[in-house]
């Protein structure tokens, strides 16, 4: 399945409590339709002491968000996203629906 978002790409929240906020994107779960986002929907978890971390205590993480609240960022400006042949390389691509420009 295709998807709107990739690994890296600048979006923007459109909806939930982190609305607003542009951020970068860490790692896409297609199975889920989820993506993890720098700094938004951060989590506290409580944790051990182990080898890893042998103070432990209250650790903050990003949590999956899904796709659906997301809209990618091309040239600071949010834009829907639409997919096309490209002429000469016969490739699938996507382009910014605002601007008409391909999407890298």
């Amino acid at each position: 399945m295709k998807l709107h978002v990739k690994k890296g790409d600048m979006v923007k929240v459109i909806a939930g409590d982190d609305k607003g906020k542009i951020a970068k994107v860490l790692k896409v779960f297609p199975e889920t339709n989820r993506a993890i986002v720098e700094g938004v929907n951060v989590n506290k978890k409580h944790t051990k002491p182990n080898a890893r971390n042998t103070q432990g205590g209250i650790v903050e993480q990003e949590a999956s968000i899904h796709l659906s609240n997301l809209m990618l960022v091309v040239d600071k400006t949010p834009s829907r996203i639409g997919r096309k042949i490209d002429e000469k390389t016969g490739k699938l691509v996507r382009f910014s629906k605002k601007t008409g420009e391909e999407v890298r």
